[in-house]
């Protein structure tokens, strides 16, 4: 058996594990890791956990000690460095007239490399800006394109429901979201409504889903033809998570009116299987518009860098 830490290089991030050697470390010390990049940093969130060597994937490499004073104070130059360094390439990008958003500059511990991450809508020839980069700073130069996502999990904010951007808080990977997902949930389709603070649809939209996939398996869709107490009319809408049907009939003059049920006290005759969509007419220009950000949320996810610390 071997001990073993989590550890979290960011806030939101994902946590990941470092064999703990002989060193007593306890959570929230800050110790000093090798990654793939180098050196760095992190906050311990899980401490003397313990595994079987033989079920380990891969050998983890070794905690390299706690961080003391003299690291933390180095962390902090970094921290100053960073923001220099921040605005040096601001003005490059400037120079050499490139289409892409600066988010962010950030020093290995060990300053062995120096990192800069940015967004842009398509890519980016930046091979002279990182000549005119290494040869200010003297060390590695890396520049990764991120998504719009990545943006604004640094940036950091309040969603419209008044708390931290999940993002922020406690979401480690963003799961795929789409305009299908409003829709079964009866949400407007309106922009303002469904997207947050980066433009794209909101990640809470996910949190959800799988319940109204479940639900929907036994209830019907709008447009259903459904047999009641009142006799057979059609499921104008369905409010999916109390199970509730509204029911459109027609009286003896061919004039419509509505009643609700629970799905319960209802039988299906026929069902089309149709969209949840609130029977609303969507106006094409807003549907063609949220069909760009989701055609441009997938462009993130597959064209920008994965955004990982190590």
């Amino acid at each position: 058996m071997e001990k073993i830490v989590g550890v979290k290089f960011r806030k939101p991030g994902k946590i990941y594990f470092f064999d703990q050697g002989d060193i007593e470390i306890k959570v929230g010390d800050k110790v000093i890791v090798e990654t793939p990049l180098g050196q760095e940093l992190a906050t311990v969130k899980i401490a003397n956990r313990q595994i079987d060597e033989l079920k380990a994937k891969d050998p983890l490499k070794k905690v390299i000690k706690i961080a003391d004073e003299k690291d933390l104070k180095h962390q902090e130059d970094n921290v100053e460095k960073e923001k220099e360094a921040f605005e040096t390439c601001k003005k490059k990008i400037k120079e050499h007239n490139l289409e892409m958003n600066l988010v962010e500059a950030r020093y290995l511990f060990d300053n062995s490399k120096l990192i800069f991450y940015f967004t842009a809508e398509g890519r980016i020839d930046f091979r002279d800006l990182v000549k005119d980069l290494a040869a200010i700073y003297r060390t590695r130069i890396e520049l990764r394109q991120i998504g719009i996502r990545d943006q604004i999990k640094r940036l950091g904010g309040n969603g419209i429901c008044g708390r931290e951007l999940c993002c922020c808080s406690f979401l480690n990977e963003f799961d795929t979201v789409s305009i299908k997902m409003a829709k079964e949930q009866n949400l407007s389709l309106n922009t303002s409504k469904i997207t947050g603070n980066c433009d794209r649809l909101m990640c809470c939209l996910k949190y959800e889903q799988n319940v109204y996939e479940d639900k929907m398996k036994n209830l019907p869709h709008p447009g259903a033809i459904v047999k009641t107490e009142d006799g057979e009319g059609t499921v104008e809408t369905v409010e999916v998570l109390r199970e509730l049907l509204r029911v459109k009939f027609k009286d003896e003059e061919g004039n419509n009116f509505y009643k609700k049920y629970n799905a319960s006290d209802v039988k299906i005759i026929k069902d089309n299987k149709r969209d949840l969509d609130n029977n609303e007419q969507v106006d094409p220009e807003k549907l063609k518009e949220l069909e760009k950000i989701e055609k441009m949320d997938q462009y993130d996810k597959k064209n920008a860098s994965n955004d990982d610390e190590i």
